[in-house]
């Protein structure tokens, strides 16, 4: 008993991090969106910063090599809000708008990936177009109550 308690106590923090893919019940969708926000906000700053090091006299790589690992961290993070959130517990095949929300975060998670890539800023504005679209087509074009979101917890 101890034994399995001990290996409960040790696994927890890998599973801790995937929102609930046990029932919890418990969601809230707007923060997602706010989430989404705070990432393309980290990431068009630490873009910026990259180009802004990168043209220095003298640039300093760590710091370059800090801005880039934040910039690909928090375009992972928007990846995963997409993917283990959105696609796997909020949106339901039976939506009449499936394939339109199915299409839009796919677009998300490619334009997600092309932030991590270079530090062309049109993928941030691109990236954020998409989430606004995702948004009004989440919260306007839905005709369940997304307390529920088709998920009887």
């Amino acid at each position: 008993m101890k034994l399995k308690l001990f290996a409960i106590t040790l696994l927890f923090p890998l599973f801790a991090h995937a929102h609930c893919q046990v029932p919890c019940g418990v969601y809230t969708d707007p923060m997602r969106f706010e989430m989404i926000e705070e990432d393309l906000k980290t990431i068009e700053k630490a873009m910026s910063k990259i180009s802004e090091l990168s043209g220095a006299e003298t640039p300093d790589y760590a710091l370059i090599t800090r801005w880039t690992n934040t910039k690909e961290d928090h375009a992972s993070k928007i990846q995963k809000i997409v993917s283990e959130y959105f696609m796997t517990q909020r949106i339901i095949p039976s939506d009449d708008h499936y394939p339109e929300k199915i299409k839009t975060l796919h677009s998300l998670l490619i334009s997600a990936m092309k932030c991590k890539q270079s530090i062309d800023a049109s993928h941030v504005k691109e990236s954020r177009r998409l989430a606004k679209s995702f948004h009004g087509l989440y919260f306007e074009k839905t005709k369940h109550e997304h307390g529920e979101a088709g998920h009887k917890h």
